[in-house]
């Protein structure tokens, strides 16, 4: 038997049906929302010397073990580990109406290369005064490059390699000379012959262009932003200046073998302000969107 609705029946089981799939579809995407702000999205691994980017809205703060974290105009931020960091970090992110999600960070411990060599000339290991005073001098333009922290948020884009040179040398790795430790290698060395084209790893201003530190010799400072830095070591050309914007993949500078060089080749190192970080593990860095 077929029963027949009137137009009434109809039209209030119609509207009953919409509100059904409107509620639901409401609750689905609440739930869906909740669930995305639950999250902390971070990229970068969490290693000894490894950099961190991190997502959030704009009008969210962050700390690190309570200390504060700048977020850029679009929700970009960025914090890092040492070398030699042991000690675990409770990165805390709060909304504007106090909503609070916490994750707690402990870096990988990592193995590094020590080299021990003897038979050092005295005058290598123990540089004449003048030049003592003059590498304090050099140290003392680095750190104060160092110390900005710009808005810019070029560091969350991404990183390419600077040159395509051999790699020869690597981060962490430490040379022990006449039973003296030195200090360790905090980049990523490059062979390349004198003249060779260096592109910035990724976009920024460039802080600083000095043509003959001591050690370092032509020495090139990039800012990527939120205190994240490319350093360039041992150039034999600059093709910017300080205070120039560059782009990623511009050629900014030509390898060289200035300073304490024992031959032509790159070195490249990232700083979040003093933490010196590993250039290879910022390679591995993928946006977050």
């Amino acid at each position: 038997m077929v029963s027949t609705l009137n137009p009434l029946t109809k039209l209030l089981l119609a509207a009953a049906l919409l509100s059904s799939f409107t509620t639901s579809f409401a609750s689905n995407t609440q739930q869906k929302l909740v669930s995305q702000s639950s999250d902390i999205a971070l990229s970068g691994e969490v290693k000894q010397g490894g950099l961190m980017v991190g997502k959030t809205s704009p009008q969210n703060t962050v700390t690190l073990n309570g200390k504060s974290i700048a977020v850029t105009s679009s929700g970009d931020y960025a914090f890092g580990f040492s070398r030699d960091d042991k000690q675990s970090y409770q990165l805390v992110i709060t909304s504007v109406n106090g909503d609070r999600v916490t994750k707690t960070l402990t870096p990988e411990k990592r193995e590094y290369n020590i080299q021990r060599i003897e038979g050092i000339k005295k005058s290598i290991m123990q540089p004449n005064p003048k030049s003592v005073a003059r590498a304090q001098q050099d140290s003392k333009q680095v750190k104060a490059a160092r110390k900005i922290s710009s808005e810019l948020s070029y560091f969350a884009q991404g990183f390419i390699a600077p040159i395509k040179g051999t790699i020869t040398g690597v981060y962490g790795s430490q040379r022990v000379y006449n039973g003296v430790p030195k200090n360790p290698h905090y980049g990523l060395d490059y062979a390349g012959k004198t003249g060779d084209p260096v592109k910035a790893p990724a976009s920024g201003t460039v802080l600083l262009w000095v043509p003959d530190m001591f050690y370092s010799g032509g020495t090139m400072i990039i800012d990527h932003g939120q205190g994240v830095s490319s350093t360039f070591l041992h150039l034999s050309n600059s093709y910017v200046k300080q205070g120039d914007k560059v782009k990623q993949g511009q050629v900014v500078a030509a390898v060289g073998k200035s300073g304490r060089a024992t031959g032509p080749h790159l070195d490249w190192r990232i700083n979040w302000f003093k933490v010196k970080i590993d250039p290879a593990l910022v390679l591995k860095i993928q946006p977050l969107h």
